[in-house]
Order: structure tokens, then sequence, then C-alpha cells
């Protein structure tokens, strides 16, 4: 499946359609040369084992809520709350509610 992907000047809706969540998936909403931002669903209970982003990455939450382990400590994320990690930051995220999560990551210069 193909992810559609803005074009300048384009708007770009982040919400998910009117039936509500997604199964967990991310799409890729935006990609240019340093920077790529994605929408993320994750359902309740969903666990995304222990990874690191590529560049710098600012996670805002929009719906629900979701468990980041991060920094060696465990921060919940909820709607109007944002987490910056520097890139290659070990981190895992586990949906406590059916979450929709906005992703940036700046990606490093090639």
């Amino acid at each position: 499946m193909t992810n559609p992907q803005a074009n300048v000047g384009e708007l770009v809706d982040i919400r998910p359609s009117e039936s509500g969540l997604p199964p967990s998936q991310r799409t890729i909403l935006l990609r240019a040369e340093r920077v790529e931002i994605a929408r993320l669903v994750v359902p309740t209970g969903k666990e995304i084992p222990e990874h690191k982003a590529k560049g710098e990455i600012v996670v805002q939450c929009l719906e629900g809520r979701v468990a980041y382990q991060v920094f060696g400590k465990t921060l919940t994320l909820e709607p109007g709350k944002l987490l910056y990690m520097p890139m290659g930051e070990p981190h895992s995220v586990k949906g406590i509610e059916d979450a929709l999560l906005l992703l940036t990551i700046f990606l490093p210069r090639q």
C-alpha cells in the first residue's frame, strides 16, 4: 500500500477517518530532505518494542494515552503533551488508551 504524502502548499488532514482510529499503523504524511512527519495509531495494549529513531524526534499526542519507556523511566503522553528525544535514544511505546500520535523526525545531514 502506498502512503499519500503532502505536496508543497497542500493541506493535510492528520485526523483518522470518521469511522474512528484504524488498527495500529504508521502513515507517512510528509517526507522532505531533512524532515519526516508521520501519524501513528497505537491501540490499547499494543506494544512497540524498544527501537531508536533515525533522527531527533518530537512526539505529540493528539488522542488517547500512551506510555513511553525512555530515559530510564516511564512517561505518559496524553492529548496536549509532547516529548522530545535526541537521535538514537532507545525507547518503547505501549498504548494505555487507543491513541493517535504525530511524529516529527528531524533527519541528519547525509
